[in-house]
């Protein structure tokens, strides 16, 4: 993709737009928050901007500075979230081997050196979430497990050395749908 412009609200030049990987989950939830965001959130931080503007000077008004940043954050997000969605690639389970490793994929794996089964899905780098589970396939285990089916063994680098997997369970994500291409 080249330079395209972003009409006239926005002077701001995007280049090379970058392929988001979602699962139909993260898809939906960007789509959400998007819509918060133009329907609640900006109409809260214009209230805000026009009740600060009501106090007078605004040179040292405060309220205001701090609406007009939080206006700007929120600008800026809905612009990133709109580009996510556009560039948006949905996992299509369809598209990978049976009994491999794939994205959308949840996976069990044990430790070898510590004997410790951790259970993970398998995800773009957009919904990565490790806390919760979701992992990226361009972390160093998610990467390392991409293709890989039950019972192989991979080696992982990780800052405190390389860790040995085994991999134990592979399970298709059944909320994927067949689809391609976000619209």
């Amino acid at each position: 993709m080249g330079i395209a412009s972003r009409g006239p609200r926005s002077e701001v030049l995007y280049l090379n737009d970058k392929e988001i990987i979602l699962t139909p989950e993260g898809l939906a939830k960007l789509q959400q928050e998007l819509d918060e965001l133009k329907t609640v959130h900006r109409r809260e931080v214009n209230d805000r901007i026009r009740q600060a503007k009501e106090y007078g000077d605004l040179s040292e008004n405060a309220e205001y500075e701090d609406a007009k940043q939080e206006q700007a954050f929120i600008e800026g997000r809905i612009l990133r979230i709109e580009s996510m969605i556009r560039n948006a690639r949905i996992i299509d389970q369809s598209e990978y081997a049976a009994g491999e490793v794939h994205l959308g994929a949840v996976v069990k794996v044990k430790d070898l050196k510590n004997d410790e089964n951790y259970e993970f899905t398998i995800v773009g780098s957009a919904e990565a979430d490790p806390p919760n589970q979701r992992i990226s396939n361009e972390s160093p285990l998610g990467g390392a497990l991409m293709g890989h089916k039950k019972g192989d063994v991979v080696d992982v680098t990780t800052p405190r050395g390389v860790v040995k997997y085994r991999i134990e369970q592979i399970k298709a994500n059944g909320s994927a749908k067949k689809v391609k291409k976000a619209s």
